[in-house]
């Protein structure tokens, strides 16, 4: 991709004046026309949000969009809309004990309530935030409680396949481990045995670093520095990993590129959140230093990766190995292409990266090292997600984010007439990303505290 180096988060604003209007129009819209007994809304369709039964995942972004939409522009409306949503719709999100999406579901809507209202956001009320903290201490119990042990130390969080099977998504569901450590949560197992939430949180993230991130140190004859593996399959009799997998991707061997950016956005998260942890909580985990070591060594992996396989204005290709990109010479050269024959576009893992990519760069400017790689081209992509042809305009359309791709394996994904590929549709975490990482700019150009999932805990 092209960087620009020249970008400031100033120079969005006039882009984030004009979003927030129409990200809210779109709030209401969905708000007064969805049918909530269909399910959650997942995709849309035509303009028009639909559900898709296979895990119910996508709840909290619904919700959390409303969050997110007051915090960036203190209307109350959207307060209400997401605290009655959280209410209506979340607790069973809580004690779901089948998925591996707590993070997902549980910090987009507890979780974003809670933080506002430690930052004064939201009026405080006693009975109110320890609703908000006991949820979020048991949502990150119960995530950690889908635990694989791997062969010899550590284990990992193990997706709704099994417990063979590690996803490349969960790494943002360690959110709810580390809200439910920092609120003073402890895990209670069998014989009333503790379970620490930062160890499984830091065992998690290492296995995915070991496993389903590769490094170019040839672990297989397509050993790229910073792919990705979608799935990575254990033998869950006694733990030793077997082989790479992909259940929304291409293949094993190819990169899938959501997958890539829950990644990169997942470890650059953690960072930000274990630097402000105690070292002595670190110490007997391996210590602040080899935690921030693999850390690090993945996310800048991934976002290299990221920046070398996605093309000129910042928006990937659904899968770095999707075999119709042979009729596109030269894709990485040039601005992608949603509405081309042959294969689509991923805006959602655009919006997702894009933070993934502020957040390291920023981060490692904060210790001192130079994040302005990753800085400026997390704005760059961002600045192409927040105009035409990716931000939706069109008034009946419900969507925000234009030309987001669900799981195109299984073909799920709508085929406009008179086009040969998904294109110009939405789905629920492309636009709850997109107003996510917009927060994000947003605050730093308003010299707003800077955003994190555990602001004030």
């Amino acid at each position: 991709m092209n960087i620009n180096y020249s970008i400031k988060p100033a120079d969005l604003k006039a882009a984030l004046d004009r979003f927030w209007p129409l990200s809210g129009d779109k709030i209401i819209r969905i708000e007064s026309e969805y049918d909530t007994t269909r399910g959650s809304p997942v995709f849309t369709v035509e303009g028009k949000y639909g559900s898709r039964g296979w895990t119910e995942w996508t709840q909290g972004f619904q919700v959390g969009s409303a969050l997110l939409q007051f915090d960036a522009t203190g209307e109350n409306r959207y307060l209400e809309i997401g605290r009655q949503g959280t209410l209506r719709h979340m607790a069973p999100h809580l004690s779901h004990t089948g998925v591996h999406d707590h993070g997902f579901n549980n910090v987009s809507t507890y979780g974003n309530l809670l933080r506002m209202m430690g930052e004064g956001l939201i009026p405080g009320n006693a009975w109110e935030q320890e609703t908000y903290r006991l949820a979020l201490k048991l949502s990150g119990a119960v995530q950690a409680g889908r635990w694989s042990r791997t062969a010899g130390k550590g284990g990992f969080i193990y997706s709704f396949n099994g417990p063979h099977s590690l996803f490349a998504d969960t790494i943002r569901s360690l959110r709810s481990l580390a809200l439910s450590h920092r609120l003073g949560h402890r895990m209670m197992g069998e014989n009333d045995k503790p379970i620490s939430l930062l160890e499984r949180l830091i065992d998690h993230a290492r296995t995915t670093a070991e496993v389903a991130v590769f490094y170019g140190e040839g672990r297989d004859a397509y050993d790229v520095c910073g792919r990705v593996a979608h799935e990575s399959i254990f033998n869950p009799n006694d733990g030793n990993y077997r082989c790479p997998n992909s259940q929304q991707g291409y293949s094993p061997f190819s990169t899938w590129t959501r997958g890539l950016a829950w990644i990169m956005l997942g470890y650059a998260e953690e960072l930000e959140f274990l630097a402000t942890e105690p070292e002595e909580h670190l110490a007997a985990l391996g210590g602040f230093a080899g935690i921030e070591a693999f850390m690090l060594k993945a996310a800048t992996a991934t976002c290299d990766f990221y920046i070398a396989h996605t093309a000129a204005d910042g928006i990937p290709y659904w899968d770095t190995g999707a075999p119709g990109l042979v009729h596109l010479p030269g894709c990485y050269a040039q601005p992608a292409a949603p509405f081309n024959p042959y294969e689509p576009v991923d805006s959602s893992a655009a919006a997702i990266a894009a933070q993934g990519l502020l957040r390291l760069g920023l981060y490692l400017d904060q210790r001192g090292k130079n994040g302005t790689t990753y800085r400026q081209a997390g704005l760059s992509v961002l600045s192409t997600l927040l105009d035409e042809p990716y931000l939706s305009t069109v008034p009946g359309h419900q969507g925000l984010l234009l030309h987001s791709i669900y799981h195109r394996p299984a073909g799920w994904d709508h085929v406009p007439a008179g086009e040969k590929i998904p294109c110009g549709e939405s789905s629920m975490w492309g636009d709850y990303h997109l107003r996510e990482a917009a927060l994000l700019v947003q605050r730093l150009i308003d010299k707003n505290p800077y955003y994190t999932f555990f602001n004030t805990l």
